[in-house]
């Protein structure tokens, strides 16, 4: 098996990597520890997501800090004055969500976003974006602006930054791993106790639903979404989980992951050039292994 490396639309899970320094494990690990490869979510029926239904990042990172024996101090809300002292005094500390549109050295970026503060200096913040741009600067305003996450859905309220990163326990990645295999299944069952918009569907379901939409005339928004992160973050994560897995000896559930990760990312050619006929059609080879994949990491 040959695993891809290559930067990409890792931010939580790079952002979390540099927060653990030395003790990380790879970044590829770290994000499928957060559960978001397992599975697909279609929001209110149109707006396509390679995560699980009701997976958010937010609960992806406390997933993963917890299986890998680490705890942090994540804070939130207050006023613009009182989230800026905060970020003054927590530095280096993860930032997130944000909206990443409002990030100016960033144009044309779009979407939720995670970052980690070097430093506030002065009206000045220094950050690393995993986004590819180390040492990033921009002002205070600029920041809080962007930190507000208006724009991010799962967001419940803004400024949250998570530091004080501490280990509580010593885990080896295969233990790390194994023991999160009991709720990668459950994410691709469909857990019913997490809020979704109406109409939103999960999985096999929302593959094939996504292809009758394609056949349809897709919405630019959604294939721009698609070809700029949908298909690239969703592939990696296949990837990456069928490496994990792989790793773990099994054979099975590893092939069945890499297979969706080479459908999924065959689409982004498609996709590009509008042979709509392709997409559907790979979309629906997707769909089934969703629905095979739990009994294999039972």
């Amino acid at each position: 098996m040959h695993t891809y490396l290559g930067s990409g639309p890792y931010c939580y899970a790079n952002s979390l990597a540099m927060m653990l320094g030395r003790a990380a494990p790879p970044v590829g690990v770290i994000e499928t520890l957060t559960g978001s490869p397992f599975g697909m979510q279609l929001l209110g029926g149109r707006t396509p997501f390679f995560d699980p239904y009701g997976w958010d990042p937010e609960l992806g990172v406390d997933t993963a800090l917890e299986l890998l024996g680490w705890t942090c101090e994540r804070s939130h809300g207050g006023t613009e004055a009182e989230a800026l002292a905060r970020l003054r005094a927590a530095g280096p500390a993860m930032a997130g969500p944000l909206d990443m549109a409002l990030l100016p050295y960033a144009p044309g970026g779009g979407g939720d976003h995670y970052v980690v503060v070097l430093a506030v200096e002065g009206d000045t913040v220094v950050l690393h974006d995993p986004h590819g741009h180390p040492y990033a600067t921009l002002s205070t305003g600029e920041f809080l602006a962007a930190w507000r996450g208006e724009a991010v859905a799962y967001l419940t309220t803004p400024y949250a930054l998570r530091g004080g990163f501490a280990r509580v326990r010593e885990t080896s990645v295969p233990e790390a791993l194994r023991a999160a295999l009991p709720a990668a299944a459950r994410w691709l069952e469909g857990r019913d106790d997490l809020p979704v918009p109406p109409g939103t569907l999960g999985g096999a379901d929302a593959a094939l639903r996504l292809a009758e939409l394609v056949e349809q005339g897709l919405d630019e928004g959604v294939r721009g979404l698609l070809t700029h992160f949908g298909v690239r973050v969703g592939a990696r994560r296949l990837a990456d989980a069928a490496g994990c897995l792989d790793s773990l000896g099994l054979a099975e559930a590893a092939a069945v992951l890499a297979g969706q990760a080479r459908e999924l990312g065959g689409l982004q050619h498609p996709l590009v050039t509008g042979d709509d006929r392709a997409v559907a059609a790979g979309l629906r080879r997707l769909a089934p292994a969703y629905r095979r994949l739990p009994a294999l990491l039972r």
